[in-house]
C-alpha cells in the first residue's frame, strides 16, 4: 500500500512505513484466480446445459432473462466500463507494461479476472517505483 500515490510516474512512490505491500498484491493475485475460475465453471455449465459451444447471443439472452439478471448485466457492464477507463489511464499514469493482456483478459476470461490482475501488476508497479526511489535518494 502507498500512503501517497505519485501524480506523475517520474514522481517518488512514497510507501507507508511498515506497510504489507506485498501482501496486498498476493490479495490480488488470489482474487484474479478466483474471478477466473468461478465464472468459467459458470460457463462451462451453460455449454453444458445448450450442449453447442460457447453461444454468446443465447448468454446475453439469459443474462437479462429477468429483472434480477437484468441489474446484475447492467450493473457489470457500467462499472467495468469505469475500471476499464481507470485502468488505461492509471496504466499510462505509472508507465505499466501488459495492459493488452489484462484488457484481452477482461473479454477472454472474465472481468473478475483482469482486474484484479491489474490491480496485481499495479501493485508490483508502485513498490518497484518506491524502491527506484530509495535507492535514488
Amino acid at each position: 500500500m502507498t500512503a501517497t500515490p505519485p501524480s506523475s510516474p517520474a514522481e517518488p512512490v512514497v510507501t507507508a512505513p511498515g506497510a504489507p505491500a506485498s501482501s496486498l498484491a498476493w490479495i490480488y493475485l488470489c482474487l484474479a484466480v478466483a474471478g477466473g475460475v468461478l465464472p468459467w465453471l459458470a460457463n462451462v455449465a451453460f455449454i453444458r446445459s445448450t450442449g453447442q459451444p460457447f453461444d454468446l447471443a443465447l448468454f446475453v439472452q439469459q443474462a437479462n432473462a429477468n429483472p434480477a439478471a437484468q441489474s446484475l448485466s447492467r450493473d457489470l457492464a457500467v462499472g467495468a466500463t469505469a475500471v476499464t477507463l481507470w485502468m488505461v489511464v492509471e496504466s499510462r499514469r505509472l508507465q505499466m507494461r501488459g495492459l493488452v493482456w489484462v484488457l484481452l483478459s477482461c473479454v477472454t476470461v472474465a472481468f473478475a479476472f483482469g482486474a484484479p490482475l491489474f490491480l496485481y501488476l499495479r501493485e508490483r508497479r508502485l513498490q518497484e517505483l518506491a524502491r527506484l526511489a530509495r535507492e535514488g535518494q
